[in-house]
């Protein structure tokens, strides 16, 4: 079932939402080689618990099998759901994803970040750059009366024209008072179709492309997904609610940008 949101819910989805925003700008100040994702975990839950917020992913997930961490750190080809610990360290060359969830007075916000840690190759910079390209594509489509196969098919067409592999398995979705809400939201499929977006529907977009393959495999540990291939993947993503003529983004990077000075973020 779809949820349409009413202004005041969706202002406390902008709070939550901004709390993640910040936290993920605090995680920037450490993004360097030589940091564990364990150290990167601890300072985005002490933030997080400092704004009154409870982190949406720690304790998430099967019983037996919750996710331990309030981050998801996936380096290179970890696609998404990449488990903290204080013995990985990034390295110089990187490219680490991180999402992030909040949820407080009773709503949620999430949404994710690739950095580049240190200098990357080109080819890695081009993943990143398309990748958030897209994401603001996708988000172009999120308007009253267009349906989700438009945003599916802008984030789909500009990644593959630029020869990226889009992943299918792992899809957006809609967002609220849970963490995962109907609809889902794929990267990839045909303008026109899948359900008629609203104003009120709030969604988290977010494009996971890879440097090869679209395929994705899960490890053993039952939460990192990585790429078939071992090619490297980004992962960019926006809280957004669907308006008449253009979608609100509820969520933010302007305090990742003050804090890095990357070639990424060129002309986006």
């Amino acid at each position: 079932m779809i949820f349409l949101k009413s202004e005041s819910e969706i202002e406390k989805m902008r709070e939550s939402a901004q709390i993640v925003s910040r936290t993920l700008g605090e995680v920037a100040k450490h993004i360097e080689p030589g940091v564990t994702t364990g150290k990167l975990d601890r300072i985005a839950e002490e933030y997080i618990k400092k704004n009154d917020g409870r982190p949406a992913f720690k304790g998430y997930g099967p019983k037996g099998n919750e996710f331990p961490g309030t981050l998801c750190i996936s380096i290179n080809e970890e696609v998404v759901h990449g488990i903290p610990s204080d013995k990985r360290e990034l390295k110089e060359g990187d490219i680490v994803s991180i999402d992030c969830g909040v949820e407080k007075n009773g709503y949620f916000g999430d949404h994710a970040y690739t950095f580049a840690v240190g200098e990357c190759e080109d080819e890695k910079i081009r993943l990143l750059r398309a990748t958030l390209e897209s994401l603001y594509k996708g988000i172009e489509k999120a308007v009253h009366g267009n349906r989700i196969g438009d945003i599916s098919q802008a984030v789909q067409s500009h990644c593959e024209s630029e020869g990226f592999g889009v992943v299918r398995d792992l899809v957006g979705h809609g967002l609220g008072k849970s963490l995962h809400e109907d609809p889902s939201v794929p990267n990839f499929g045909k303008a026109g179709r899948g359900e008629r977006l609203r104003s009120g529907m709030t969604l988290a977009v977010e494009p996971m492309i890879t440097l090869g393959s679209w395929q994705v495999e899960t490890l053993d540990d039952g939460w990192t997904v990585v790429t078939a291939d071992r090619k490297v993947s980004a992962h960019y993503e926006h809280d957004i609610v669907v308006r008449e003529g253009k979608a609100e983004i509820l969520s933010t990077f302007d305090y990742i940008r003050e804090i890095t000075k990357s070639r990424i973020n060129a002309n986006i």
